[in-house]
Parts: C-alpha cells; structure tokens; sequence
C-alpha cells in the first residue's frame, strides 16, 4: 500500500514538471483538440480553426461523420486537416484514446475546445493524462446558455480514472 502511495505521489509530482517544461519548449499549440458533443463545439472549432490553418484539428467522438464533415467542408477546411475519432466513450478516453497520436505526431501542445460547462472536468483529465506525457493544453471553452457546472464529484472521479489510466492503462470505462 505504501508503493502505491508512493508511486501515485512520484506521478503526481513529475506532471507539472513535464507540463512546465512543455509550456517552454513549446509555448504555441501545434494541434486542436475538440471534445465531442453537440453541433455547437464542432462549429466552433471550425471558425477557430480558421484563424489557424496550420494546425490539424482532431474531433474525440463527435457528431456523425457526415455531419461533422459537413461542418467543415463548409468552413472551408479540407479533409486532409481534421480528423474524427471515434474510440472515445466518455471524457476520460477522449484523451487515453488520442494521447498517443500526439506523441506520434510529435505535438507537445495543443488547443483544447470543449464547452465552457465541460472544461473544468476536460482541464483536470488534461492534466493528468496529457500533462503525463508532457503535453500542454491551452483551454478554449465554446460559450454555453447554461450556467451550471458539472458537479465535483464526476470531476474527481475522472480524475481518479485518470490516474488508475497512468498506473495500469485502464480507465474504468469498462465497469
């Protein structure tokens, strides 16, 4: 129990060394992430996108291909930029299942786009699992008509599914 404990508290400490050391060395995002979801976060991806075409979007579980497609051949942007991903099931594996194709790609930076509701909870996940990897994240919320946040218990959850994620790569979805 107290490896556990120990080992937890070594992760804990080195991701805001790596998410520092990301910020320096690479202080623009390389990349957008949206989180799936409605119209609204796709479409704003796509007018966002537009202030920078070179970066590559990625979409984690969105609208339908066709729709989502749609809304950005109409923004103008082609199909060779965005990329829509399908194997998330909920927030958490929105990153578990994308953080590899940064590493990949070598993005050690990116945009995170989600609705300004979703984003505490997006922005805790973040930093467990991008900030593991050392990858930053600079957060774009899509304005909401909503007022109310999600409640902190669904946050430390995802956290705690985060972290389970970094010790044995599950995340919990499974139960």
């Amino acid at each position: 129990m107290l490896l556990l404990a120990g080992l937890i508290l070594a992760l804990l400490l080195t991701i805001p060394v790596r998410l520092a050391i990301a910020y320096y060395q690479t202080p623009q995002p390389q990349a957008i992430l949206t989180l799936g979801g409605g119209a609204n976060r796709q479409e704003f991806t796509a007018s966002f996108a537009q202030f920078y075409p070179s970066l590559k979007i990625w979409v984690s579980s969105g609208l339908p291909p066709r729709e989502a497609k749609a809304i950005f051949h109409t923004a103008g942007i082609s199909d060779q930029r965005f990329h829509l991903d399908y194997r998330a099931t909920d927030t958490v594996t929105n990153f578990t299942t994308l953080v590899e194709v940064f590493q990949q790609q070598q993005i050690h930076h990116i945009f995170l786009i989600t609705s300004q509701l979703h984003m505490p909870r997006a922005k805790a996940i973040a930093t467990v699992v991008l900030g593991s990897r050392g990858i930053a994240f600079t957060p774009v919320s899509v304005p909401s008509q909503l007022t109310e946040l999600e409640p902190i218990d669904l946050i430390l959850r995802d956290v705690v599914r985060s972290l389970l994620w970094l010790i044995t790569g599950y995340t919990g979805s499974e139960f």
